[in-house]
């Protein structure tokens, strides 16, 4: 690990832990308000033009007030691009898979995305973790997929739809692995830009290419005659995808693989916790105990100490050699 990962402060680090677990953990309320005017690929078309509509003005802002730095030259870029590629990969895997699988089989599989991205991290990078480590990770994801089983009104198993989401979770682990190992060369809002531009345009894409198949524009212009979709739409891009990639990225940056993806775990508790607040969903017992546990987790996690040989080797390693 370099001396700039520990120049970074922690409460900045953990600032953005809590950051992505809200904008996350808020995204099924916002897909939910948005449910009654398009269809799944309408609304993840949607999400990530608003995400490069706003990420667009981020850096023309930053480069106005000249804060955004020069790119070195001989930087290279197609490390960045396969770590945007990873990410678009699992959006994709995602969305097929709920064709078959059911949300919770989806979720009970995402919920081990952590330990996917430690395995992959250690083969790839090196990054290694202490048993103290290890032991709160385990703690977090079963009390995770614990309370996302007890929660579950109806679950089946169709082997089609389980495979494709291992597989999605699989290269959500590339991704985080990916841009930990790009850190200190990309900058995060690099890589955000990079998700944001690549998933606009396949996502957007599709969109055009079905309605110019059926025929049915309508279905693509119509919710945008909607002022509710249009702000609902807009957070999920900005908050959903800009800024939970961003931090993210900002995340693996400085923290290990392990500390950073556990956030993922916390989100789900928080979209529960929001269900009840604003949706009225009822909140039982084991809410209280497995969401005990996962925060006893990740604070856990964060605290748990961890020697500075343990981060893996990085793409600025790679280059001076």
């Amino acid at each position: 690990m370099s001396k700039a990962e520990y120049d970074v402060p922690k409460i900045s680090l953990y600032a953005a832990g809590v950051a992505f677990t809200l904008s996350i953990g808020f995204s099924f309320f916002g897909i939910k308000q948005c449910v009654p005017y398009a269809d799944t690929l309408t609304i993840l078309s949607y999400r990530y033009v608003a995400a490069l509509i706003s990420v667009a003005l981020w850096i023309g802002i930053a480069k106005a007030l000249g804060k955004y730095p020069k790119a070195e030259p001989g930087r290279p870029r197609g490390k960045l691009y396969m770590t945007a590629a990873f990410y678009i990969a699992f959006m994709i895997l995602q969305i097929l898979s709920m064709f078959f699988a059911t949300s919770i089989e989806g979720a009970i599989v995402f919920a081990m995305s952590p330990i996917f991205a430690k395995i992959i991290g250690r083969i790839v990078l090196g990054e290694k973790s202490t048993r103290l480590q290890m032991l709160f990770i385990v703690m977090t994801v079963t009390a995770l997929i614990v309370l996302i089983i007890l929660n579950a009104t109806d679950i089946t198993l169709n082997v089609t739809g389980l495979i494709m989401m291992t597989i999605a979770t699989i290269f959500m682990g590339c991704q985080n692995v990916s841009a930990r190992y790009i850190r200190g060369v990309f900058r995060p809002i690099e890589i955000t830009a990079t998700i944001a531009v690549g998933g606009s345009f396949i996502f957007i894409g599709a969109s055009i290419v079905r309605a110019a198949v059926t025929g049915d524009w309508d279905a693509l212009i119509e919710p945008l005659k909607h002022p509710d979709f249009v702000i609902w739409v807009s957070f999920l891009g900005v908050f959903c995808i800009l800024l939970s990639a961003q931090f993210m990225a900002y995340m693996l940056a400085h923290m290990e693989i392990i500390q950073s993806t556990v956030f993922s775990s916390a989100s789900t508790l928080v979209s529960i916790i929001a269900g009840a607040l604003i949706l009225g969903e009822p909140l039982r017992w084991y809410h209280f105990i497995c969401g005990a546990i996962i925060l006893a987790g990740v604070v856990g996690l964060m605290l748990a100490p961890a020697k500075a040989e343990n981060a893996g080797k990085s793409l600025v390693d790679d280059m001076n050699k």
